[in-house]
């Protein structure tokens, strides 16, 4: 039988379930708790999963913070290692970029890895950012 890839935008306890133990095979998303997984899917203004069919397996996502006009935030997008080369990542931001909540959306934002930036660029994203820095502050532990 055909496995085929659908396009989701909420998941199910299972696929949270699924996305938490993707998180944990990832250097930059390991440690995530599964409570905090799902504080953080509540909280994304959106949420995209590629899920297979007939299973409902989760094989991709991402997520965008936005305000809607100037800045759109893009995150943690994941492929499952079994559908890695499958192009799912491309499946996935191509539906982020196309998304009618985002169409009026004026910066595009995300940060990467430097190895994925050749991905990244066939959207137009440039690591020139002029005169602007990344700055992050962590939680105090």
């Amino acid at each position: 039988m055909r496995v085929s890839v659908v396009l989701v935008q909420t998941l199910t306890p299972p696929q949270e379930e699924e996305l938490w133990r993707l998180y944990q095979e990832e250097w930059w998303t390991r440690g995530r708790s599964l409570e905090d997984v799902r504080r953080m899917l509540a909280g994304s203004g959106l949420v995209f999963g590629m899920i297979t069919e007939p299973s409902g397996a989760l094989a991709g996502f991402a997520r965008v913070l936005t305000d809607g006009v100037f800045k759109a935030i893009i995150l943690d997008v994941i492929v499952a290692g079994p559908w890695r080369g499958e192009g799912l990542g491309r499946r996935l931001m191509g539906a982020v970029l196309a998304d009618p909540e985002l169409a009026g959306v004026q910066h595009f934002e995300l940060y990467c890895v430097d190895e994925m930036a050749p991905f990244y660029e066939q959207w137009g994203f440039t690591t020139d950012m002029g005169n602007l820095c990344i700055m992050r502050r962590s939680a105090p532990s």
